[in-house]
């Protein structure tokens, strides 16, 4: 199975990014060919400072690297350098009913955040299924809430497909509920734009501080509690092996524990399940050159990949008979 996912370079990862879909992307690169990229047209969306950009997407690769991606199992690639996938997002935008656009609910979340509204990202879907039809995905690996932006792009597959020929093959998500979604330090789906996350590689002190002051009710310590209601508990699920976890279950609803002790145990499995990557990382802060060549080395994986859709693209459209004549 051929298995596809980006990531924005908007600043420093965190356990939602990690958690939530990088953990599946370094599972699932062992028994499929993984596809993966770092999304900088994307992240033009928000206008990002041109200063730290680079910067951004440098980390991001890193990051990567130092949590276990492997070079030579997984297709990695910095997603503008490989311009054939902004062509392909003009062919599809060409079939893209406004409706589909017009129903997608990123689009207003993330207005309501502050972004502005521009056509960029209006159209944001497009370009993404562009990135995913352009590599023949058989699985997209993504969150709860990005599930819609996969219905749309195998409904504009379906679309290109209904009226050119069979070109695409229509992706299905591959989502694991029990890490859909985790939770920021105030309660809230752990992002950036929130300013509520907890980095990956920040010092440890700075993810104790932040764990410790994670929103939790004001439940009696004597009193039982809903573990399943609880944000410490979340993040407790993502680290704790089972039998641990199920014994923090049973002292939630028995009652007589304090949420700052679970937070305290989350705190120590957090450091316990990162520290082993953190040497890599260090290593790889100092040497850039080596992940810059990741990076190309992907990229021209990736073009040869994107060389053959586009002939597919250009033929069914007639676009290849003019450029062959």
């Amino acid at each position: 199975m051929r298995v596809l996912s980006g990531i924005q370079p908007s600043g420093k990862l965190h356990i939602g990014n990690y958690f939530g879909a990088m953990r599946q992307h370094l599972q699932l690169q062992s028994e499929n060919e993984g596809f993966y990229f770092i999304a900088d047209y994307h992240a033009l969306t928000t206008n990002p400072d041109p200063k730290q950009f680079n910067e951004h997407i440098l980390d991001v690769a890193k990051d990567y690297l130092a949590l276990g991606l492997d070079p030579e199992k997984t297709v990695f690639w910095r997603q503008s350098d490989v311009p054939e996938v902004t062509e392909l997002a003009w062919i599809l935008s060409c079939v893209t009913p406004m409706g589909l656009l017009q129903r997608c609910t990123s689009f207003k979340d993330k207005v309501e955040q502050g972004l502005s509204p521009v056509h960029g990202l209006f159209a944001y879907p497009v370009l993404q299924a562009a990135d995913i039809l352009m590599f023949n995905s058989n699985l997209v690996p993504v969150g709860q809430d990005q599930k819609q932006h996969i219905e749309v792009t195998r409904d504009i597959a379906a679309k290109f497909n209904n009226i050119y020929g069979e070109t695409f093959v229509l992706p299905k998500e591959h989502i694991l509920k029990s890490v859909a979604v985790v939770p920021g330090i105030d309660g809230r789906k752990m992002s950036k734009s929130y300013d509520n996350t907890i980095e990956i590689f920040e010092p440890e002190n700075k993810v104790k501080k932040k764990v410790m002051r994670i929103v939790t009710d004001s439940t009696p310590v004597e009193d039982t509690k809903d573990p399943e209601a609880c944000n410490i508990f979340a993040l407790l699920k993502l680290a704790a092996d089972e039998g641990e976890l199920a014994e923090w279950e049973q002292k939630y609803r028995d009652g007589g524990v304090g949420y700052g002790t679970v937070k305290k145990r989350v705190v120590e499995l957090l450091h316990e399940y990162f520290r082993p990557f953190r040497q890599k990382r260090e290593e790889l802060a100092n040497n850039a050159d080596y992940v810059e060549q990741v990076l190309c080395n992907g990229a021209a994986k990736a073009r040869a990949v994107a060389s053959e859709t586009m002939k597919r693209v250009r033929d069914a459209t007639g676009l290849g008979d003019v450029r062959n004549a």
